[in-house]
């Protein structure tokens, strides 16, 4: 059995990887091949292009880029005719993984949508894309199986993959023990897994931990990088704000240590939000955009949050509302990742909730007893073990293609496969 896979993302990459893990335990004969990222080619998978390295954001980039897009798709689509594999699995990235799934079905090939991408949230209209191109619809949040359903996509919810990662993971106990046993409690920063959320987002968390450092002098923070090239723009920031190498520590490869050893953290928006309801760390979320990108997005935004924890976590994650999140509102803690898609400098807010949580202890209970609730409701793994064990039941054997004889016609051929079927 050969499969095709399609992932763009990092977040992507370490969930294809778990879930190629555990199709070849289930199936040791199954083939992964596509497109992906290092973790999935160390999972075992036979990767035609490494497709994270065009993890990009937003239309001019993605047009800058289209080129290679194309030329990626025109390759997936040669494949698809010459070696025709008996799926294809897409993981998020839905501007280049609708191609993949227009080509695939072309070619009459079933396609998987395992991760899928937030249409709900964003231009729901694409849905009809999706009801088109995918036959198997894999939630990874409960209360999209309903929303697709409804609107006639076959779906089904095997949990969020982000937590057979979690679980898996050991901590360096040694690092969590170095840094939580500094004086003064520790903030973590947390820009994003891409280098264009970091270059828009770190400035404002520098701005905003300089102002919780006015108001309580004894906090720490160190900024988890998501590679080298990261670290190196972090540093970059750091000097640009007037910070000494000293004031702010910058670790690669020890995000989940970082998380265990914080007090509290500022973060990206993303998936990352997960991890840190995983390690209950109360954490405010800013995702800082150009103002022509906040006004576009106001047109195909359909729900209030864009944190994952927040939408989990509230009433009805899916009711259209586009009030900005307020914290004197009457239910404002229920908003347990307090957030801010803006245009506008946050940091002032930021660090408001920081400096709560830092010097009033009943507070920061409070927020983290909160998200141990929330955690305990959805955070549980086994969702890259159901969703292989669903691919597997669900794709079709391979009917048997007979060579053609020279000068054979289609419907000659097509008389041979009735008569060969009905004999087997």
């Amino acid at each position: 059995m050969r499969l095709f896979f399609s992932v763009g993302e990092p977040s992507g990459d370490v969930h294809g990887a778990n879930l190629i893990r555990h199709l070849k335990r289930l199936n040791p004969r199954v083939q992964c091949v596509g497109y992906g990222g290092p973790r999935m080619a160390a999972a075992g998978a036979d990767l035609h292009y490494d497709l994270t390295r065009l993890s990009v954001m937003w239309l001019f980039r993605v047009l800058a880029h289209l080129g290679a897009f194309w030329s990626l798709c025109v390759r997936a689509d040669r494949y698809f005719h010459r070696r025709r594999p008996d799926a294809v699995i897409l993981i998020d990235y839905p501007g280049f993984n609708w191609w993949v799934a227009w080509r695939a079905k072309a070619h009459g090939i079933p396609v998987f949508y395992y991760g899928t991408p937030q249409i709900w949230a964003w231009a729901t209209w694409r849905v009809r894309k999706m009801r088109k191109y995918v036959d198997h619809v894999i939630c990874k949040l409960p209360f999209e199986v309903d929303w697709y359903r409804k609107r006639g996509v076959d779906a089904i919810f095997v949990g969020h993959p982000f937590y057979d990662e979690v679980v898996s993971h050991a901590l360096d106990e040694a690092f969590v023990l170095e840094q939580t046993s500094q004086p003064g409690p520790l903030v973590t920063i947390l820009p994003g897994s891409r280098t264009q959320e970091v270059t828009s987002n770190l400035k404002w968390f520098l701005k905003a931990a300089g102002t919780v450092r006015g108001q309580v002098p004894q906090v720490r923070f160190a900024i988890a990088a998501f590679n080298e090239k990261q670290a190196d723009i972090a540093r970059g920031h750091l000097s640009a704000s007037g910070y000494a190498a000293s004031d702010v520590e910058v670790h690669v490869g020890h995000t989940p240590e970082l998380m265990a050893a914080a007090t509290c953290c500022m973060a990206c928006s993303g998936s990352v939000s997960l991890e840190l309801l995983y390690h209950t760390r109360p954490t405010v979320i800013l995702y800082h955009v150009s103002r022509s990108a906040y006004q576009f997005q106001k047109l195909l935004r359909r729900v209030r949050f864009i944190t994952l924890v927040n939408l989990l976590n509230a009433a009805d994650p899916l009711k259209y509302d586009l009030r900005p999140y307020d914290p004197g509102e009457p239910d404002a803690d229920r908003v347990l990742f307090p957030e801010y898609l803006t245009c506008e400098d946050k940091s002032a807010k930021i660090a408001g909730h920081l400096i709560e949580w830092l010097t009033n202890p009943e507070r920061l209970q409070a927020r983290i007893e909160g998200l141990a609730r929330l955690k305990d409701r959805v955070a549980h793994p086994g969702a890259s073990q159901r969703a292989a064990e669903y691919i597997l039941g669900h794709v079709p054997e391979k009917a048997i293609r007979f060579p053609r004889p020279h000068m054979m016609t289609n419907a000659e051929q097509a008389r041979l496969e009735s008569d060969s079927a009905r004999a087997g």
